[in-house]
């Protein structure tokens, strides 16, 4: 008899991954998932730290499941990711209902954990699993930077990038699986480095794996964006044109402050090379950390308007503890409020305008579904004519309307 796990995640992509990873451990002792939280047998809370809010909502599931576990105590609860290791064996004087913890720095020993526990059968073969048309691949884990406002380094520790013939094989099987589309995972992923394989090499080479049509990454930093990737874009059309490269601030000052390891102007110099070679950039912005100005709220607006992004989020400051700007002295709520609305007002008309402009433009979408797909600069589009799943197809866009590309004819692949 299979036992039931329900899965529950919280944060970026890398947790959504790090969770697919640790089911495979799961399923290799005779796992199956399920939707129904009432129907399982075992529930994993792979969780989130970056936000308060985040860590809170984990939380609050992990409170709600006493009654849950009161219900049958043969159930099991697996608490991981960075809430786990921040707040570590707190959490189980806090919840003694909790089976299994596992912080984000211990996710390549869950197994261990799994045998450890003594609740699991002893390991066996994964059930084999569909990839589906997009799957995530992980090739670091930690981050390097110390910027002040952030508790990822702490959690997740230094990077450690995985294997290059480790990746390829993990993307090979993915490939094989269905997945049309690969998206690369890291902290800092375009710092990827494995003795002289550079994050270029790697890009090249996944695409290169029979059955990738597409290659994305998340979460690049400005400064790695090397002459070496920019000339692996040129040569290379299955490397998305789209890159999320969060800016935080537009004041050089408050990104020294914040440790970001860049300037503005370096900023920008980035974001002129990617749009050069055809790139759609969307960005984070942080307003109100407690040494931003009103000169300084000023240089993130002026970004905006001379960086062109196709989107934007906009976050107000919160402290995490543990990070050296949470000894900071705050800005006023009504500071933070003011320029948070200010900035969301800014950016509202970006996703229209961004939208708007790929009218005439020639673009390449993966089709989602027979009628619509995404575009390598991560925009959907729409078709009358019918197209297979997974094919990839060339078209000129007619019309913008709201968050979505019209095709008016195609050129094949």
């Amino acid at each position: 008899m299979y036992m039931k796990v329900f899965i529950e995640t919280y944060g970026c992509q890398m947790n959504f991954a790090d969770s697919d990873e640790m089911f495979l451990h799961l399923s290799a002792r005779g796992a199956v998932r399920t939707d129904t939280l009432e129907d399982a047998d075992a529930v994993l809370i792979n969780t989130c730290t970056v936000r308060d809010h985040a860590e809170h909502r984990a939380l609050s599931f992990l409170g709600r499941l006493m009654k849950w576990k009161r219900q049958n105590p043969s159930r099991i609860i697996i608490f991981t990711g960075c809430a786990a290791q921040r707040l570590g064996e707190r959490l189980k004087k806090r919840y003694p209902f909790l089976n299994i913890l596992c912080g984000a720095k211990d996710i390549e020993q869950f197994s261990q954990r799994l045998d450890q526990s003594g609740l699991f059968n002893a390991p066996g073969t994964p059930a084999p699993a569909s990839s589906g048309l997009s799957a995530y691949a992980t090739i670091m884990r930690g981050c390097d930077f110390a910027c002040t406002y952030c508790i990822v380094p702490s959690v997740r520790g230094p990077v450690k990038c995985l294997p290059a013939q480790t990746i390829l094989a993990d993307v090979s099987a993915k490939a094989a699986r269905g997945a049309k589309e690969i998206t690369l995972l890291g902290q800092t992923v375009n710092a990827y480095r494995d003795g002289n394989v550079t994050f270029a090499d790697l890009l090249n080479r996944v695409s290169d794996i029979p059955g990738v049509e597409r290659v994305r990454f998340t979460s690049p930093h400005p400064i790695y964006f090397t002459p070496d990737f920019l000339n692996a874009v040129k040569h290379n059309p299955k490397i998305a044109r789209h890159a999320h490269i969060p800016v935080q601030s537009g004041s050089s000052e408050v990104l020294k402050a914040m440790k970001r390891g860049y300037t503005r102007e370096l900023f920008l110099e980035k974001i002129d090379a990617l749009k050069a070679c055809g790139f759609s950039v969307s960005t984070d912005i942080i307003v109100g950390f407690p040494t931003e100005t009103e000169q300084d709220f000023e240089q993130t607006l002026s970004l905006v308007d001379r960086a062109g992004f196709m989107t934007a989020y906009c976050f107000k400051y919160s402290p995490r503890q543990g990070t050296p700007a949470a000894q900071m002295k705050l800005l006023s709520q009504n500071i933070l409020e003011k320029r948070l609305a200010i900035l969301l007002n800014k950016v509202r008309g970006l996703a229209d305008a961004s939208y708007q402009a790929q009218i005439g433009t020639v673009q390449e979408v993966l089709m989602e579904t027979p009628h619509k797909g995404r575009s390598s600069s991560n925009y959907w589009v729409d078709f009358k004519e019918s197209y297979p799943v997974g094919s990839v197809v060339k078209t000129t866009i007619e019309k913008a309307a709201g968050t979505l590309l019209y095709a008016r004819e195609t050129h094949g692949k």
